[in-house]
């Protein structure tokens, strides 16, 4: 191993949070995403080409068969929503978990009209609603999209709104107790360390900035820690708790938007300021306890992740140094011959979802496909990491260890979006057709990449 190596310290220090319970899986290798495509919905989709794809080694591939819907690990009872208005919101009741945009936005939007189908019905279709989320959840649909792919609404619509409230009310007398008898009363190492991740939270977003957010963000976080001391509070949780909070606020502030990636200037710190306090005391305790509960479900099946040695973690890299190997040899030798560990880049894309490496907006839409797929957050992601690994290729064997190692950690991804991310997910699921669940396509041995 090259000195470089050596002195090139492995982020050993975070951990990783993402594994789901099997949701959904297109029943075609559907990459098509535009809105003629969506009207469409219900036909074939045609797949788009992908970039290198005849160059990819694939002769001798085992295509997986698109994998039925699995149950979720939540009860299917407790997956549901109902329609209301945005105008119709009571913020400090549960009506904004309902919204899905009016039935006159709707009528001209044919992707509006699928989801006002899917999310005005009694009882919800879970399963047509992860397939229209695979492509992506317009806003005003998100929020309450969101909730029920995460298990958290239920799905009769006579129960949503006292299990809402009764979730809401449970979160509040935590915090409370919590924090009744004031900072001195908490657990001063755990608190100090959230109060040092908080304010590097999203740092491209100046919405993450406003101390009201962030005494917010604190709150979820501390909380949750206090109540699984098994694992407690490890860096990077921080980061997973931002997409939730964002799209919740979006559903009451839906100019909220233009600050998402905006410039932290005086001027815009001051609009945003009075947008956010627009907001009332109950609508930021409602978003705050949704947030709360939607990391909790996040978080509860992935403790390999962040447990001792992270053995979860290093999984999804083993996996992912086989894949590439597989995929694009001559990428994986120019990596090996430069000293490059995986671990060295791959931990804090599989510990932070690659949150660090994209805009808030893409990370946004990103999640819209992970909730609709199986083990998304775990699985699907490692293959999310080899497409984002291997669009790079041809940059990355041209450099050196040292040079290598700076651009993994500062991709050029800051003009990215929705598209971009869309090829990306594309890309992914093509590799996850080819080569999951087929051990024998990791070996590689006999593989001669791509060119």
């Amino acid at each position: 191993m090259s000195s470089n190596t050596r002195n090139t310290a492995t982020l050993r220090s975070q951990s990783g949070f993402w594994r789901r319970a099997p949701a959904f899986t297109p029943t075609e290798v559907d990459f098509a995403f535009s809105n003629d495509m969506l009207d469409a919905f219900d036909e074939p989709a045609t797949p788009l080409p992908f970039k290198d794809q005849t160059d990819m080694d694939v002769s001798n591939p085992t295509t997986e068969p698109p994998q039925s819907i699995s149950p979720n690990t939540a009860d299917p009872k407790d997956l549901s929503t109902q329609p209301e208005h945005r105008e119709s919101i009571d913020p400090g009741g549960s009506a904004e978990v309902n919204s899905i945009g009016s039935p006159a936005s709707s009528e001209k939007d044919p992707l509006m009209q699928k989801y006002h189908a899917v999310l005005s019905a009694a009882n919800i279709d879970l399963e047509q609603l992860q397939k229209l989320s695979w492509k992506g959840i317009p806003a005003e649909c998100r929020g309450t999209s969101w909730r029920l792919l995460m298990g958290y609404l239920p799905l009769n619509a006579s129960r949503r709104e006292l299990t809402v409230q009764r979730k809401r009310k449970e979160y509040d007398d935590w915090v409370g107790q919590t924090f009744s008898r004031g900072e001195d009363s908490l657990d001063r190492t755990l608190w100090h360390q959230i109060r040092i991740d908080v304010p590097r939270t999203t740092p491209g977003s100046p919405i993450f900035q406003s101390q009201r957010i962030q005494r917010s963000l604190e709150r979820v976080l501390y909380c949750w820690a206090a109540r699984h001391p098994a694992s407690g509070y490890v860096q990077g949780i921080n980061d997973l708790l931002t997409p939730f909070y964002y799209v919740f606020i979006e559903q009451h502030l839906p100019q909220i938007s233009q600050y998402a990636s905006a410039t932290n200037t005086d001027s815009n710190a001051s609009a945003l300021e009075a947008l956010l306090g627009s907001l009332d005391d109950k609508t930021v305790s409602a978003i705050e306890a949704d947030s709360f509960w939607c990391l909790t479900k996040l978080l509860d099946g992935i403790q390999d992740n962040y447990t001792h040695a992270q053995p979860g973690i290093q999984r999804q890299i083993v996996k992912l140094k086989e894949l590439v190997a597989r995929i694009d040899g001559p990428l994986a030798a120019h990596l090996d011959s430069e000293g490059v560990e995986f671990i060295q880049f791959a931990f804090r894309w599989c510990n932070c979802l690659l949150m660090r490496e994209m805009n808030l907006a893409s990370t946004i839409r990103m999640w819209d496909t992970y909730l609709a797929e199986p083990n998304g957050f775990s699985d699907f992601h490692t293959y999310v990491c080899a497409a984002f690994l291997l669009k790079w290729s041809a940059e990355l064997r041209k450099l050196d260890f040292q040079k290598i190692m700076m651009f993994l950690q500062s991709p050029p991804t800051e003009s990215w979006g929705v598209k971009d991310v869309e090829l990306l997910l594309s890309e992914a699921y093509m590799y996850k057709c080819l080569y999951h669940n087929s051990p024998s396509h990791y070996s590689t041995g006999n593989s001669s990449g791509r060119r």
